[in-house]
């Protein structure tokens, strides 16, 4: 894999001007030497995003992103912070390296070629779909009720016949090789280049940048001869197993879950609803892959399959997938209709949000499948579910959300508590240890002891003054307080880069800074910056800062002290006397401080 130094990140971030960069998504508008506008990344009336031409930095005042281009392009496209760079270095056209690796520079180059022909063919497929020989397939969009803004949201298209595909993209300039990689046109044992999508409706499928790597296309006669459905096999560029379609749409959507559908009609119809957190699996069951790829965009997915047996199965594995991977994975219950289109379109988008919002639990749809079972009129099926519902309640090993679900079940299928309440203790029991994992009412723990603002004001006052007066503030700074005098990892983690760095410049500690590719540490760098901490005097700040640390040290040697000689049994006389003077020295001086 290609490292990127510190200088090529240098000279991409000084060829893109974050306010330029910003301007393109966020609408800016100058007040003193910053620029301010509404915030992309929460909703909000009044500006507080506000943006740093002399800094290089954003940060905002409402929900406390920040950072540099980089996080910006980052957080804004969803995307790592190596991808950020590596759009970036295309918007400002500075050539990345490549691998020294000839094979490897060989498969770039073809891959590089496969997306320029995916999206020559979309372009192909979509201007034909509003052409007159494309009558059929604008009947069928017109049936499933597809408005234009949708169509070209989506870039669905229509394919043509035999090979008028693999002659245009010749027309083009693409070679033999670079067409027939994508699978798009297959070659005969005739030697007769024949496209593989023909008078199908066209969807294509896009990666998280919205680069198009593949295409999956509905028939759209009565012949049972043919696949309803055929898709762009795997290669170079395209693994469904990595890839949701309409993910690079969903990314952008302002909600905090996204929703998942089997298919593309599915996903293009809740879109057109007003739902564009939708995304659709792409042929396959949820894969892993697909798990950690939802994961990086939200917190909360809800799996809405069709209602069919496949389709409740295939739930029940992607749910455990989602949840492996951290997820809240929930499940959409839906009745009256097959899948989410037809649903969408028989109910409106009002009662779908309504679906939406009472979304279940991996919990609860393991114990509503088990219930049509069981006849829980009849004793025997009774006894046999309250069996069953405890083994999934054991697995559930955080006891407060064990509870809640217990309540919940107690209620709703008229179990007593206590009887539940049995059961799951019999079935947590843990013979090895003697330990009986009884339920009891938890216990909330008393809240972790928080770092004041006024320790973490003072910290960010140091990392400030580091920053912005480098010659003026190290020398002092540095030889008087340590890294052990941080509460704050982030502040301890700034200090310690800045301590270990050899530059020598005020410009040059921020430009290292940016380099740690972490967002959270980012916006706390983007918050230190933009705050003001009314310094009159550089030299007096320091001076108080360095007095203020002294004087927290000699308190906390204070109190180690009387600890000790209120323990004094195993001292010594000689170490009771030491320990007496040094306390003595130590009152004397803290009241100098006073």
């Amino acid at each position: 894999m290609v490292q990127y130094t510190d200088e090529l990140k240098e000279e991409i971030r000084s060829a893109n001007d974050i306010v330029d960069v910003i301007s393109q998504y966020v609408s800016l508008k100058r007040s003193g030497r910053n620029f301010f506008g509404l915030c992309p990344f929460h909703k909000e009336k009044s500006p507080s995003f506000s943006v740093s031409a002399d800094r290089q930095y954003f940060h905002c005042f409402g929900c406390h992103k920040g950072g540099d281009v980089f996080t910006f392009v980052s957080e804004i496209e969803k995307v790592s912070f190596k991808e950020a760079l590596e759009l970036l270095a295309e918007r400002a056209k500075i050539p990345l390296p490549v691998s020294e690796n000839a094979e490897f520079n060989k498969t770039q180059y073809l891959k590089d070629k496969m997306y320029k022909v995916n999206a020559e063919t979309t372009l192909f497929y979509h201007e034909r779909l509003y052409k007159p020989l494309a009558k059929i397939a604008q009947d069928y969009v017109k049936q499933r009720k597809l408005d234009n803004n949708t169509l070209k949201a989506f870039k669905i298209g229509y394919s043509g016949e035999y090979n008028e595909l693999y002659k245009y993209l010749k027309s083009k300039g693409f070679k033999d090789e670079e067409i027939l990689s994508t699978g798009l046109v297959n070659k005969n044992d005739r030697g007769e280049y024949i496209d593989r999508f023909r008078k199908r409706l066209m969807f294509p499928i896009m990666d998280v940048s919205g680069r198009v790597i593949a295409f999956g296309g509905r028939k759209l006669d009565n012949n049972e001869k043919v696949a309803k459905y055929i898709n762009s096999n795997e290669n170079l560029v395209y693994s469904k197993k990595k890839n949701l379609f309409a993910l690079n749409l969903a990314k952008q959507s302002d909600s905090k879950n996204i929703i998942l559908v089997e298919g593309y009609m599915d996903a293009i119809s809740l879109y057109q609803r007003g739902f564009n957190n939708v995304v659709a699996s792409l042929g396959t069951a949820l894969t892993e892959e697909q798990g950690r790829l939802l994961r990086r965009y939200c917190e909360q997915v809800i799996l809405s399959y069709d209602s069919d047996g496949a389709g409740q199965e295939a739930i029940m594995r992607g749910l455990t997938i989602l949840e492996d991977q951290g997820c809240d994975a929930r499940v959409l219950q839906m009745d009256g209709a097959k899948d989410p289109d037809e649903y969408v379109i028989k109910y409106g988008s009002g009662r779908f949000k309504l679906l939406v919002e009472n979304a279940i639990s991996l919990v609860e749809f393991k114990i509503k499948m088990l219930k049509n079972k069981y006849n829980l009129e009849n004793s025997n099926d009774k006894i046999r579910f309250l069996k069953e519902i405890t083994k999934i309640l054991s697995s559930v090993e955080n006891k407060i959300e064990r509870e809640i679900y217990i309540d919940k079940i107690a209620e709703q299928y008229n179990i007593s508590k206590e009887a539940i309440y049995a059961e799951v203790n019999k079935a947590t029991y843990n013979p090895k240890t003697a330990e009986k994992a009884l339920i009891k009412p938890v216990v909330k723990k008393e809240k972790e002891v928080e770092i004041s603002p006024a320790i973490i004001k003072r910290e960010n006052m140091i990392i400030y003054l580091l920053i912005n007066n480098f010659r003026e503030s190290y020398e002092n700074i540095v030889t008087n307080i340590f890294a052990d005098d941080f509460k704050l990892e982030s502040n301890k983690l700034l200090f310690e880069t800045i301590l270990n760095s050899e530059v020598e410049e005020s410009d040059k500690i921020l430009q290292l800074i940016s380099n740690i590719e972490d967002p959270e540490i980012q916006s706390h760098v983007s918050e230190i910056l933009v705050t003001d901490y009314e310094i009159n005097s550089v030299n007096k700040c320091i001076e108080d800062l360095v007095n203020t640390y002294n004087k927290e040290r000699l308190t906390n040697r204070k109190m180690e002290i009387i600890q000790l000689l209120e323990n004094s049994s195993s001292l010594s006389k000689e170490n009771i006397s030491e320990l007496e003077k040094e306390l003595n020295d130590i009152i004397i001086e803290l009241a100098k401080r006073k």
